[in-house]
């Protein structure tokens, strides 16, 4: 919840300090590189200082950085601090993620990463709703944040459980990832391109439409909602069918929905909401889509390394799109964001197209469960299967030894 409230509020609040456009844009790209950043070093982390006082230190850390924002508003100070941020919450989702793996049987996994999936997207939107409930250029929203963060390290702090196994760290071969799967390759780098931009730009589109504090929090939060609930319905129909087929259905939803963003900004806050949510229903699915093609092209023994570099490709791709929709944004004004997004969608969809045509689908037999996909897509965290040494004999205060 403190880090949805800080992705709605920063964007806000340095507009608000007139960040040129491009600063705006550095602010997602230092966020997303960080993210990756923690994605590749958090397992070493989580190795070194063990389970309980990783988690500790970074929500420690994550709760001061948020802190430090108003208090020194510098473009280049915040850029260190996105990126700081970007990589505490990495790390914080390794470890909930591996705790989650450990804890939960084969048999009902899918449905508590489902549950898990729902509790992350309800509360990023409330956090998002929450920039309604002071004025972003005061103290306030920024305490907020923080306290929600340090709150988050309670539960951690007095469990008497278990830590989890080692996390399994996986160093994938994009080379070979695109050779695999060119489309799930493609599209999770144009759902980086297009959803960093997104959610770097997205309360400032908002705010330059006119929307208040409150509106803008209704319209993330619109877009979050929609991608949820979309996400399962075109997931078990994409089971059924070429599932390249059902990833161009969403992409025409998002750029429809985008084109309309476009031609909509003075058109009042409730239509703006309702063709957010309609993007969100296109553009949040299209990453556990294109996890899922990728595994139905993949050996099961392929999964791991596959999950793993289409996640890398995603950060890749969310640290490059917001600085190119800021500089176009401010080479074309408020708009340019959702041209950007739609520019995305369209070459996506060509790409599509043309390996339709030079690639048949995979068997019905061949392919992956989208549950398993969507797992695989909602998780930052790979894991090895199998445990390496015996737990702690009091695991909440003795790290794991360092490889």
């Amino acid at each position: 919840m403190g880090n949805g409230l800080q992705g709605t509020l920063i964007p806000v609040r340095a507009n608000l300090e007139n960040f040129r456009a491009f600063e705006l844009g550095l602010l997602g790209t230092a966020y997303f590189f960080g993210f990756t950043a923690g994605c590749l070093h958090g397992p070493t982390l989580v190795r070194r200082a063990g389970h309980i006082r990783a988690y500790l230190a970074m929500t420690s850390v994550a709760s001061g950085i948020a802190l430090l924002h108003p208090m020194f508003v510098e473009p280049v100070l915040w850029f260190a601090l996105r990126i700081a941020t970007g990589y505490c919450f990495a790390v914080l989702y390794i470890i909930i993620e591996s705790w989650i793996n450990e804890r939960a049987d084969n048999r009902v996994r899918g449905t508590v990463f489902s549950v898990y999936t729902i509790i992350n997207l309800t509360v990023i939107t409330l956090g998002q709703l929450m920039i309604g409930f002071a004025d972003p250029n005061t103290f306030i929203l920024f305490a907020i944040a923080s306290i929600l963060v340090s709150f988050a390290a309670l539960p951690v702090a007095f469990t008497a459980a278990a830590h989890p196994q080692m996390v399994h760290q996986v160093h994938p071969r994009l080379k070979d990832l695109a050779r695999i799967s060119p489309v799930g390759t493609a599209g999770c780098f144009a759902v980086g391109l297009a959803n960093g931009a997104f959610w770097t730009l997205g309360p400032v589109f908002a705010s330059d439409a006119g929307l208040d504090t409150t509106g803008i929090g209704l319209f993330m939060s619109a877009v979050v909602m929609g991608g949820a609930i979309a996400q399962w319905p075109l997931g078990r129909v994409s089971d059924r069918m070429d599932r390249r087929f059902v990833m161009l259905i969403a992409t025409a939803i998002a750029l429809g929905a985008a084109i309309a963003l476009m031609m909509l900004p003075d058109t009042g806050p409730d239509t703006m909401i309702l063709a957010g949510f309609v993007f969100g229903m296109g553009a949040f699915p299209l990453y556990p889509l294109a996890v899922a093609h990728a595994n139905d092209n993949a050996r099961p023994d392929q999964f791991v390394e596959v999950s793993s570099g289409l996640l890398l490709i995603f950060g890749i791709g969310a640290a490059v799109g917001p600085l190119i929709a800021s500089l176009v944004r401010q080479v074309a004004g408020m708009p340019m964001l959702f041209v950007f997004t739609a520019c995305v969608h369209l070459v996506l969809i060509v790409f599509i197209l043309g390996r339709m045509n030079l690639r048949a689908a995979p068997k019905p037999e061949d392919r992956s469960d989208f549950a398993d996909a969507a797992i695989a897509a909602a998780t930052v965290a790979q894991y090895d299967p199998a445990p390496t040494a015996e737990p702690d004999p009091d695991p909440e205060l003795s790290p794991e030894p360092a490889r």
